[in-house]
């Protein structure tokens, strides 16, 4: 069975946008990794749009192929990658599309997947999480204040506690909870 992991970085005032603030080095590596390890994604439209980026070569801007972006590039196309999405019509490579049944498609994933499943976007992780379905929640936790936008918890408050923390680079805390 696999456990459903909601993570992403986050603003100390609780926001998520990757246009304000980037991971450094440290984390990018560590990104790399644990995408390489996990058993997949299941994306919201949003941020699967955002994350088809790494499907092709932009990253590799002027022929320069870094090592790091090159790496999280491969280990991105090669991991199982599911999206709810009602407006798509099509995915990408690797990737399978949930139309409407959100709910049952992820039960589904849970129960026949082995190992960690991402979660990415806010909006699909407060419906999952509406659903009880959310078994683990990674803040990864910025020295950064946005005052506005996309909160990390999407109009939801479950109720949490600590199971562990962990310094990512000089800059970045990871905070681990799971449902109280």
């Amino acid at each position: 069975m696999a456990k459903l992991v909601f993570g992403m970085n986050v603003s100390l005032d609780g926001y998520v946008d990757h246009d304000r603030f980037a991971p450094e080095p440290a984390l990018f590596r560590y990104f790399i990794e644990q995408t390489r390890n996990t058993s997949g994604s299941i994306y919201g439209r949003g941020l699967y749009e955002l994350m088809r980026y790494w499907d092709g070569d932009e990253w590799a801007q002027d022929g320069l192929e870094q090592g790091d972006l090159r790496a999280f590039a491969e280990a991105w196309r090669a991991m199982p990658k599911w999206v709810a999405s009602r407006s798509l019509k099509q995915v990408g490579p690797n990737a399978t599309l949930i139309g409407d049944d959100v709910a049952a498609a992820v039960r589904k994933l849970k129960a026949d997947v082995d190992g960690e499943i991402e979660v990415g976007g806010p909006k699909l992780a407060a419906s999952l999480v509406r659903l009880g379905l959310i078994d683990e929640y990674h803040l990864f936790l910025h020295p950064v204040v946005l005052g506005q936008g996309a909160p990390f918890f999407a109009g939801v408050q479950p109720k949490l506690r600590l199971v562990g923390s962990e310094r990512i680079g000089e800059g970045t805390v990871k905070l681990t909870y799971a449902p109280a």
